[in-house]
């Protein structure tokens, strides 16, 4: 069944565009695959003017690779002052490719302003690094399983680390995908699950084309969205995981979400959409207009924090 999100929402709050108003965009050189590094720490500069208050840098090491990984963390001002609490998480996965977990932390900002305004209860959010096919499992380069370190390597590290409950997956354009992907195949780690912006018509292409994106990328048999979904669709428990597809109608991958979501539907996979109007594909444009619906959305899945007896 597909519900849809109304705009507004009774329980949304206003909250101002933190992004936007101190920034303008600006354009930037398209990385390259010689450009990935598993590690990618603030400049001194990014420290002083765009780092988001509660966001910091951090390493784990990977005992698969033997390589330390990077990835940025928000924790909101309770985390410290709150020291037997434990706090819920969402992943934000980050779109593009090669990966970078430098790319989404700006995001943070949404999410400390609506903790501020009370629309969402002190929520952890992590920014991790895709590797360089950006969350696929790509054995073709070398230390090339960004899927696989995200889920066994940085999650359990996190766990241990950090006083953490129930935990959230989303992403945005290759993040949206891959957080796609993952949730099908491993949806007993997440309360909530959010694409957005994602992708779907390259992972179609792969679909019908034996692995195939392009004549220089070829993944293995069924490892895409829509192969994924109808193996989830077989499950006892497809209906165990709340979803959520969130895209911009003026985005490029919008009529490929639209046509994503029939695809579920039509699968029996329970589904929400939420759609911003006039939006393009940006992650921070889709925040600054729907974002605190989205926040609220895992939300809904979190236990809320308990009130210490007095």
């Amino acid at each position: 069944m597909n519900f849809k999100i109304a705009l507004p929402l009774l329980l949304v709050l206003a909250i101002s565009s933190p992004i936007q108003a101190q920034q303008k965009k600006a354009k930037k050189t398209k990385p390259t695959m010689a450009d990935f590094r598993w590690v990618n720490p603030p400049t001194k500069w990014q420290l002083e003017n765009t780092i988001p208050k509660g966001v910091s840098h951090h390493t784990f090491k990977s005992e698969s690779m033997s390589l330390d990984v990077g990835y940025y963390i928000y924790l909101p001002d309770a985390y410290k002052k709150r020291t037997q609490r434990t706090f819920p998480v969402v992943f934000h996965l980050h779109g593009g490719r090669p990966g970078s977990e430098a790319k989404s932390f700006k995001l943070a900002t949404y999410v400390d302003a609506a903790i501020k305004a009370g629309a969402i209860q002190p929520t952890i959010y992590v920014f991790p690094n895709g590797g360089p096919m950006s969350w696929y499992n790509y054995p073709q380069i070398t230390n090339g399983f960004g899927e696989d370190v995200f889920v066994n390597e940085l999650i359990p590290h996190l766990k241990d680390k950090y006083r953490t409950r129930e935990m959230a997956i989303e992403g945005f354009s290759q993040g949206g995908r891959g957080a796609t992907r993952i949730m099908f195949r491993h949806p007993h780690l997440f309360t909530s699950a959010a694409p957005g912006g994602s992708g779907y018509e390259p992972e179609k292409r792969i679909q019908e084309n034996g692995g195939a994106e392009n004549e220089n990328v070829v993944f293995a048999p069924r490892y895409n969205t829509w192969d994924l979904a109808e193996d989830y669709a077989m499950r006892e428990d497809k209906a165990g995981l709340p979803i959520l597809l969130w895209c911009g109608t003026s985005g490029f991958n919008y009529e490929f979400n639209l046509k994503f979501s029939d695809y579920l539907t039509t699968l029996g996979i329970p589904h929400e959409t939420l759609m911003a109007s006039e939006v393009g594909h940006s992650a921070t444009d889709n925040y600054d207009k729907t974002g605190t619906s989205l926040m609220q959305f895992h939300q809904r899945y979190f236990a809320q924090p308990k009130t210490p007896k007095r």
